[in-house]
């Protein structure tokens, strides 16, 4: 655990953690990755490798099909890639796709927060995959990238939540694993929490959060123990 910040947040002010999904609390890389390539095959293209998809990853489904088709992506390929991608990933997207290592132990201590997603992965899929993994119920809200009109770093998700919850900008923390979450955090003027095991981790290097984190279950004692004190 590293705090990046200048400035001490006060943990026990904490009443909302907002999560992103796709490499925080779920290591969903490899379906990913295979979903796109079973887009670029049925096009007739090579495959790419996995971690080179999983760098697309973070700024929704669109931008990762056109990322992934390159050269290729006119505007007539990314709407049949995209639909071939969502038909797919909405078959297989759990087929090899795991919560990373204490999420539920984390999530379970972390009770005595109000917790929600904000991912940037369609808002059905989302829920769909924390429904079939066991995760919904700990969530209050569930939004993705399609449920406004801005996606993550946008701060319109988080702010919705904020005000829902009449929760203050010193009250919210950010959760993730690349520049995204960090900059949403940012723009929504929250504190921000960087996950280390993540496939966007590199990205917070030049982008650092308020703190970083190499497992969630390194928060609820965090924010849990001085709420006690």
């Amino acid at each position: 655990m590293t705090m990046q910040s200048s400035v001490t947040p006060t943990w026990n002010q904490i009443r909302l953690i907002v999560f992103d999904l796709d490499g925080t609390l779920v290591d969903s890389k490899q379906d990913l990755a295979l979903s796109v390539n079973a887009m670029r095959q049925d096009m007739g293209l090579n495959l790419l490798p996995l971690d080179l998809i999983a760098s697309y990853v973070g700024h929704g489904v669109t931008v990762l099909v056109r990322r992934a088709l390159g050269e290729l992506a006119t505007g007539e390929n990314i709407e049949k890639g995209l639909a071939f991608f969502l038909n797919y990933y909405r078959a297989h997207m759990l087929d090899h796709t795991v919560p990373y290592p204490g999420i539920e132990e984390a999530l379970g201590k972390l009770r005595t927060q109000k917790l929600a997603v904000l991912t940037n992965k369609p808002v059905n899929f989302s829920r769909e995959m924390l429904t079939r993994l066991g995760f919904a119920p700990y969530f209050m809200f569930v939004y993705g990238g399609d449920s406004f009109s801005q996606k993550k770093p946008d701060p319109m998700g988080v702010h919705r939540m904020m005000e829902e919850l009449q929760a203050g900008p010193l009250q919210t923390l950010m959760v993730g694993d690349s520049d995204t979450d960090v900059l949403t955090g940012r723009n929504a003027g929250v504190w921000t929490c960087g996950v280390t095991y993540g496939f966007g981790a590199h990205t917070l290097q030049q982008t650092p959060p308020d703190l970083v984190i190499d497992d969630l279950r390194e928060l609820p004692p965090l924010l849990n123990n001085q709420r006690k004190g």
